[in-house]
């Protein structure tokens, strides 16, 4: 796959996309006691047409229906990931709200531009056990996160990613996109960002490297395999016990793609999730991607191919290649990016310095 990372290797690189986090986190969090969760939104001020693929056999979703290409609503304004199991799904509710006091969603009523509803499909993730139980995100996270969204946004243990655990190790917040100047392409980015929280394991137990770093190599993340002593110590770790976890993730582009083709990334986008984690869409995950199309890139016509295929196949399949490759990346980032928290480790903490 040719092209390279946006300027911010971030999903914020693709045009007409922004993320904000709000969480709370207390300083001596432990397993069962403090505050340790948190929510990210992913906006896209003026809708994006959209689609989510739902893999794992555990999942905590709303609005993810109403994305089935046959369905008749064919954009979304924000994306929700949050911490808090099926309770975290209250943010939403906040993420409503803030969009509906800036009028975005759908217009209901041409006389009335107010009367709008704002269309918002979620996610969650499993994190209850890390602080107290009683504390998960609520419809205040949803707007505060909203209303915090930008270019610019923080990674690791932040937002939806407060909680997270990868395997036996902490998990969090990572993104990573790919921008391409030539070929079927050309002008188009596509980024990546994800929640990591997965009951599989994110590095290999013989090198101590992530699994994630397949495609592109160790030395394209600054790693090298462990020793002898961390990979004792973090072979060590005792397995995660939790029984629901879950990988969240938004795919991004600045393409122009029905939302069948978005369906088709959501579905590759997968292909990342198992690159950088062992095992995954087990029965014990709710593993989830959505994808964004923002269309600020118009499509280019390919006479070439015959009838019967879609237009934009080559730029479709392109598109499909660098989702999987985002999310692997994405999903390396959140665990290089992540800090311990209530004694779980990160893997900076285990392998590093590097």
């Amino acid at each position: 796959m040719t092209g390279l990372p946006g300027p911010r290797n971030s999903i914020t690189d693709v045009s007409g996309v922004l993320v904000g986090h709000h969480h709370v986190l207390d300083e001596h969090v432990t397993l069962g006691r403090g505050a340790a969760t948190g929510t990210t939104v992913v906006r896209a001020p003026g809708g994006a047409t959209a689609a989510v693929d739902v893999r794992g056999g555990g999942p905590g979703t709303r609005e993810t229906d109403l994305l089935d290409p046959s369905n008749t609503v064919r954009q979304v304004n924000a994306v929700l990931l949050t911490g808090g199991s099926a309770y975290g799904l209250a943010a939403a509710d906040g993420v409503m709200r803030w969009l509906e006091e800036r009028r975005e969603g759908i217009t209901m009523d041409r006389e009335d531009p107010s009367r709008v509803v704002p269309i918002v499909p979620g996610a969650v993730i499993f994190d209850l056990p890390v602080g107290d139980w009683g504390i998960r995100p609520t419809a205040e996270f949803g707007y505060r996160a909203a209303d915090a969204a930008g270019e610019r946004f923080e990674r690791g243990t932040v937002g939806a990613g407060v909680g997270a655990r990868a395997g036996s190790i902490k998990g969090g917040i990572g993104t990573a996109s790919v921008r391409f100047d030539d070929g079927p392409a050309a002008g188009v980015t596509v980024g990546a960002l994800v929640v990591a929280n997965s009951v599989g394991s994110v590095f290999d137990p013989r090198t101590g490297l992530p699994w994630g770093v397949g495609t592109d190599g160790p030395d394209y993340h600054g790693l090298r395999p462990a020793t002898p002593d961390q990979l004792t110590r973090a072979n060590a770790l005792p397995v995660k016990s939790t029984l629901l976890n879950t990988t969240l993730g938004v795919v991004a582009t600045d393409a122009t793609l029905a939302p069948t083709a978005c369906r088709r990334l959501a579905t590759t986008a997968h292909d990342g999730l198992a690159r950088a984690i062992r095992p995954v869409h087990s029965p014990l995950d709710g593993d989830t991607m959505f994808v964004l199309a923002t269309g600020a890139i118009p499509p280019t016509p390919n006479p070439s191919l015959p009838q019967a295929f879609p237009p934009d196949l080559p730029l479709i399949d392109i598109l499909c290649t660098a989702a999987a490759v985002c999310v692997e990346r994405a999903i390396v980032d959140a665990i290089l990016a992540a800090r311990p928290i209530a004694e779980i480790p990160s893997y900076t903490e285990l392998f590093g310095p590097f």
